[in-house]
């Protein structure tokens, strides 16, 4: 009864069940008390804890994982499960030194590329991104190793994050590392995977300023098929792509990926980003000239952040406001805007 519980409990995580799984390790963790082997209940108490963790609950699951440690008879594979996980709790709960001291014992039992990963994570919440990013790597290359493609990408994703964090590293080290994440996104079957890796290459080229690669990454993702695709993800790259094009100055070419980035905001109800649009889509109307158009989204964007309380937002609308009123000769208005950004 106990191995059954802990089978339907590993299918209902798997399928995302969670209160379904913990209800099962609950159960089983409860019945292995009346077995009389303490082995079978450490295992009860290690399912039924990283359960937690892996639910968002590290708090919880720290206190059933610590009623798990192996004895000299548990085997290796036992005690490298547990440190990891009793690590992720430790960094659920925002206890990075705990959770490195566990992902240090992780190294030694030999599971390295998720110890990389976890490692990673833990200076990440320590401000360390330079170490952060040397642990990703190291992910990267020890999931290649395995053959593990998406796995190796997502770690190189997350390593050029950090390194754009940190003065340590050069551009050309970050563009290397952003090439050979773009390298293994083809090889990935998994559409909104990709799309996301795409969308995050794209985020760090921009932040290079080299908007040209960033622009495509971004054209990469909108690519993809899925008609289930996360809607705010999509709206999120068409905003990407449309300052991208703002920046390489194809304005002409932004206003479209401005208006749909716009239109999908406001449907999900995302006033914020919507606002920001409106701003990008501005600025574009402005470079080529039609002011009218450029003091009309102002008035949308302006709008827009006053909804969301955004008085950095409501500034920036109204100097822009201004600017377009001076060149519709109109110029008390734009004294009278910009005493508002004032």
């Amino acid at each position: 009864q106990v191995e059954g519980l802990t089978r339907a409990g590993h299918r209902a995580l798997a399928q995302g069940d969670s209160r379904g799984a913990l209800g099962c390790f609950r159960r089983a963790l409860l019945l292995s008390g009346g077995t009389g082997s303490p082995r079978l209940r450490r295992v009860c108490a290690f399912n039924l804890g990283a359960a937690y963790v892996e639910t968002g609950k590290p708090e919880k699951g720290l206190e059933f994982l610590l009623q798990s440690q192996p004895s000299e008879h548990d085997s290796e594979e036992h005690s490298e499960n547990l440190y990891f996980n009793v690590g992720a709790a430790h960094e659920g709960l925002q206890d990075f030194w705990k959770a490195l001291e566990y992902s240090g014992h992780m190294a030694q039992a030999g599971r390295r590329a998720g110890t990389h990963v976890q490692m990673g994570c833990c200076y990440l919440g320590l401000r360390e991104p330079a170490r952060a990013a040397r642990c990703f790597l190291a992910a990267a290359r020890s999931f290649m190793a395995a053959a593990s493609t998406a796995p190796a990408a997502l770690a190189l994703s997350r390593a050029s994050r950090s390194m754009l964090q940190s003065p340590r590293f050069r551009a050309a080290e970050i563009t290397g590392v952003l090439a050979w994440c773009h390298s293994l996104c083809e090889s990935i079957p998994d559409p909104a995977l990709r799309a996301r890796l795409y969308n995050d290459i794209g985020l760090g080229y921009a932040q290079l300023h080299i908007f040209s690669l960033a622009a495509e990454s971004f054209e990469r993702a909108l690519a993809l098929p899925g008609t289930e695709r996360d809607r705010r993800g999509e709206a999120a790259v068409l905003q990407n792509l449309g300052a991208a094009h703002n920046a390489l100055r194809s304005f002409g070419t932004a206003l479209g990926w401005h208006r749909r980035a716009a239109a999908l905001h406001g449907a999900l109800g995302n006033r914020r980003a919507q606002g920001q649009c409106f701003g990008n889509l501005a600025f574009a109307c402005s470079r080529l000239g039609n002011h009218g158009a450029a003091a009309e989204n102002y008035l949308h964007a302006l709008q827009a952040f006053r909804d969301v309380g955004d008085v950095q937002g409501q500034w920036q609308a109204c100097e822009g406001l201004g600017t377009a009123c001076v060149h519709l000769g109109d110029p008390q208005k734009a004294i009278g805007h910009y005493q508002k950004a004032l």
